[in-house]
């Protein structure tokens, strides 16, 4: 049997008019969801226990969840693989100061971005290598965050008219917002989230897509990639989870794969633009999938 696709209506206006625009994403992410957050926003359930982000990148819908008031005094887990993402976050959280300091230093220039970009940050301090990864994601192609098999970061100089390297009030409020004691960051793998994830919890997965083609994979997020069997292990987590009775929540292509993989819950279809292609008229709105283990 086909499984259900249900279409979103129309963003619908959320929260007081007197929202807290603050604190919002920092980084620029490939696939980030600040586009979609609205529509994230719509599925979320009305109540739930802890929060699970256990694939952090940007995380747009973490911030959108906080800025809304819905994670008052719930336990909030954030995590992720990459060692530099979650290490910039703590920085963030513990050495601002310091962090915009050297932020303030770094210029927008081709020669500057890639003498900071041949740096090694294991010479680095904690906040130098946070600073290092802001400056590199802002000033790169598109918010890429991509290794080769060494490890070494290897996206190329972006384009940009204002790349915004230094936001001293928003990374005020993101500091303030990561210290709140519920708050918690972890460095590890997705496949943790099922050692406290708890019956009425609320999980959010934003993996490396299913490539929609040979020539449109961008998953080297780490140097091992994240392949179908990778894939397969989030799908079977997710399930997982889901007859736990946890509430689970997934963004993933809308591809044959991922819809026959996920059949059985429901398939919410997402029209999204996308800015990975490097030729700007090519950048066309493309579908998305939200898997959601429970019915909105």
């Amino acid at each position: 049997m086909r499984p259900a696709v249900v279409e979103p209506n129309s963003p619908a206006q959320m929260g007081s008019t007197t929202r807290r625009m603050t604190p919002r994403p920092f980084l620029k992410w490939a696939g980030g969801k600040s586009q979609l957050s609205h529509i994230l926003f719509k599925y979320v359930p009305d109540s739930f226990g802890g929060y699970h982000e256990p694939m952090l990148g940007g995380g747009a819908l973490f911030f959108s969840l906080y800025r809304e008031n819905q994670l008052s005094g719930k336990p909030v887990f954030l995590s992720d693989l990459n060692t530099e993402l979650i290490d910039t976050y703590r920085a963030v959280r513990n050495r601002r100061h310091m962090l915009v300091e050297i932020l303030s230093t770094h210029r927008y220039n081709r020669s500057h971005f890639y003498a900071v970009r041949a740096l090694d940050p294991k010479n680095l301090s904690l906040v130098e290598r946070a600073a290092r990864m802001i400056y590199l994601n802002r000033s790169g192609f598109n918010g890429l965050y991509r290794v080769n098999s060494r490890g070494e970061f290897n996206v190329p100089f972006g384009r940009h008219k204002n790349p915004g390297i230094c936001d001293p009030d928003n990374l005020q409020a993101v500091s303030a917002a990561l210290r709140k004691k519920e708050i918690h960051l972890a460095c590890e793998s997705f496949e943790n989230v099922t050692e406290r994830a708890d019956r009425g919890d609320l999980v959010y997965f934003d993996p490396p897509y299913v490539p929609l083609s040979n020539t449109s994979n961008f998953v080297s997020y780490q140097k091992s990639g994240f392949d179908l069997n990778s894939q397969e292990k989030l799908a079977t987590i997710f399930t997982l989870l889901a007859r736990r009775g946890v509430r689970v929540m997934l963004s993933n292509s809308y591809t044959q794969w991922v819809r026959k993989r996920y059949k059985g819950f429901v398939l919410v279809k997402v029209p999204a633009r996308r800015c990975v292609n490097s030729k700007a008229d090519r950048r066309n709105p493309i579908d998305e999938l939200l898997v959601l283990s429970f019915k909105p």
